[in-house]
């Protein structure tokens, strides 16, 4: 026995061959590569994140505002029907935010505003509905006509510093028949009252006159009494 030959060439076994030597980076380059595929798997399984109490309430919020932009657009004749889509997707998300128990007391404040305003909304949305079904405008009333004042002569019409057109007609037209009426045109006869009147002002201090047409021995006459403030003349 040879003592410098070691017990592996005695028998006749053959050591392991040694792996090639790697280039510098090719370690890294590798590891590197495995790591990023990591990442990469996990992302492709991630789910989305449903979103907050909060922000389904906002997206509520922005629904019924387009719903009311979308009706005013219908109305007036943008759009060729009524947005019944939008009004049932605010229905049903509004039902099945009715029984949130998470909800905080300003998203239970802002989900009942919400409803509110949908239903002030909706109602409004279908009274139009109907009025435009059935043919009806809204047109502005009209104000009641003003009732004209009537005068009769043989009553009395009462006459004032400024007398009115329609009351010296009515005298005039009272006497037009009257021999004493067929000398006045009615320009001279309105002149003639506001004569009249004003002496029996200036004399009794009254603030009108009460004119009435009245039958004497068969003749029509005009008569004349002062009316408001009046002094008994001396």
């Amino acid at each position: 026995m040879d003592p410098k030959r070691s017990p592996q060439a005695r028998t006749g076994a053959a050591s392991p061959p040694m792996p090639p030597p790697r280039r510098p980076g090719a370690a890294a380059a590798g590891g590197s590569g495995a790591a990023a595929a990591v990442p990469a798997a996990g992302a492709r399984g991630a789910q989305p994140r449903p979103p907050t109490l909060a922000e389904t309430i906002d997206r509520l919020s922005s629904d019924v505002q387009q719903l009311r932009v979308d009706f005013e657009r219908f109305f007036s004749g943008v759009l060729p029907f009524p947005p019944e889509d939008l009004r049932q997707r605010v229905q049903s998300q509004l039902r099945a935010l009715r029984n949130a128990n998470a909800a905080t007391a300003v998203e239970r404040f802002r989900l009942g505003d919400l409803e509110a305003r949908y239903i002030a909304y909706n109602e409004l949305f279908n009274r139009r509905l109907r009025d435009r079904e059935e043919g009806r405008k809204r047109a502005p009333q009209a104000p009641p006509p003003v009732a004209q004042e009537r005068y009769d002569p043989a009553g009395g019409i009462v006459i004032g510093l400024r007398p009115n057109s329609a009351a010296v007609e009515a005298l005039y037209s009272g006497l037009a028949g009257s021999a004493d009426g067929s000398r006045f045109d009615l320009a001279t006869f309105g002149t003639f009252l506001q004569r009249q009147a004003a002496a029996i002002r200036d004399k009794t201090g009254c603030e009108e006159v009460n004119f009435r047409l009245a039958v004497e021995d068969g003749k029509l006459k005009l008569k004349a009494r002062p009316v408001g403030g009046a002094r008994t003349p001396r």
